[in-house]
């Protein structure tokens, strides 16, 4: 892996696989959802839509025709913290690539009457978000979690505030938050010895007029969300906080994660989903923030069964609480999750994605052997530590759904007084 700045201080990141025919090329940028104030909820997502909508030198259909006529890729997607626009092409098609993606990135016209088809858009996927329960739950369980913070906004945004941007807010918002030092370009797979002169002449003249974003590390609220749905299913999503990005203890979360529900050998899934049948869907995940973590447990189940899946699930929790992990979960998980970080780096993509994110929110890049070695000294007292601090706090609960009765009945700080021990 190779890192170099632009003589504007902009970071590139390379990793070269010549082993490959394909290239990715990703733009990376710190601005997400969470760096939005309440009136700007959904802009970062809406600016993402519309840098595909045309610039001076290209239409929108320009864009895609080109993409089509060289057999390559290219999209762009926004979490909370993040923005990142990419390509995959074949190696003698990146000039093209970079040509066109940094036309989008600097010169993106805004065009009212474009602005005004694609909020159109946004506003059904939307409405598709909010027909679809078992997404629209993880959006309550955020919300339940971290209140008015930031890290509980939807990431695209409200009705009101989409029908209020106009393209000076859109162009606004990036000046102030689309700045070079929260900037990264990341390439991997077989680029040619001509990439940092293609990356200078095209993002070298970058320049910065915004100013940091301050972001405040939220506090966990524990609250409960219900959203009245007539639905088949009660879908349910109960939270505890997490581990950051760059707490010692993350491979010990991921370890736990794993273990609980984490994949179809873990204890939720065998014992709702495979003994009893109760869901079809149940699993549990984990989400790293630059400065806090949130792990989540879901299930969808029919209202008559909710009572007992709820019960299930927190017994479940207070045996992982007062026995720990076995041995052989333990053994399990690392295996996994080695095995998933070693076949991830099977595409130019992915490894892009990769180096990407760790330079944007990490700013260091630890060798593959060295996370390796990390995963496998994680101790089982590690696991059980980590598992005693989470379970102090109460839950956040959020449920979509006919009726709350089954989720207002659970006592969301059932472990907080037998774990703080």
């Amino acid at each position: 892996m190779i890192k170099h700045e632009l003589s504007n201080g902009l970071r590139v990141v390379l990793e070269p696989i010549n082993t490959l025919r394909s290239v990715s090329f990703g733009i990376w940028v710190k601005a997400g959802s969470r760096n939005e104030r309440p009136d700007q909820n959904g802009i970062t997502h809406f600016i993402e839509h519309m840098l595909f909508k045309g610039t001076d030198r290209h239409s929108a259909k320009d864009i895609a025709d080109i993409f089509d006529g060289i057999g390559g890729n290219v999209n762009a997607f926004t979490t909370k913290e993040y923005t990142c626009y990419y390509a995959k092409v074949l190696d003698e098609h990146l000039p093209i690539a970079v040509d066109v993606l940094s036309d989008m990135f600097f010169h993106s016209r805004f065009d009212q009457e474009e602005l005004d088809k694609e909020r159109g858009v946004i506003l059904e996927e939307i409405s598709m978000y909010e027909d679809t329960p078992d997404d629209l739950v993880h959006d309550l369980i955020a919300k339940a979690a971290y209140g008015s913070h930031p890290l509980g906004y939807t990431i695209l945004g409200t009705e009101s505030n989409l029908k209020s941007f106009a393209p000076d807010s859109l162009r606004n918002y990036m000046s102030e938050r689309y700045r070079v030092q929260d900037t990264v370009i990341a390439v991997a797979g077989n680029y040619p010895a001509t990439i940092l002169e293609l990356l200078e002449d095209r993002f070298g003249s970058f320049r910065t007029a915004g100013t940091p974003a301050q972001i405040e590390v939220p506090q966990f609220q524990a609250s409960l969300e219900y959203h009245r749905k007539k639905t088949e299913q009660n879908h349910i999503c109960l939270a505890l906080p997490g581990c950051g990005l760059k707490d010692e203890r993350l491979y010990s979360m991921v370890l736990l994660n794993n273990a609980i529900g984490g994949g179809m050998s873990s204890r939720l899934f065998q014992e709702i989903r495979e003994k009893r049948g109760l869901a079809y869907s149940v699993y549990s995940y984990h989400s790293a923030h630059a400065d806090s973590g949130m792990f989540t447990i879901y299930a969808g189940t029919a209202p008559k069964q909710t009572d007992e899946v709820l019960k299930l699930t927190l017994e479940l929790l207070q045996e992982v609480l007062e026995q720990g992990l076995t041995p052989e979960e333990l053994r399990r998980g690392k295996e996994q999750l080695k095995g998933s970080l070693i076949l991830g780096l099977e595409s130019s993509g992915s490894r892009m994605n990769r180096i990407g994110k760790n330079e944007l929110m990490l700013g260091k890049h630890e060798p593959i052997d060295s996370i390796l070695a990390r995963i496998e000294a994680v101790s089982m007292e590690d696991v059980q530590g980590l598992t005693r601090e989470l379970f102090s706090h109460p839950f956040a609960a959020a449920m979509v759904g006919g009726s709350d009765k089954a989720i207002q009945a659970v006592r969301r700080d059932c472990f907080a007084s037998s774990s703080a021990h």
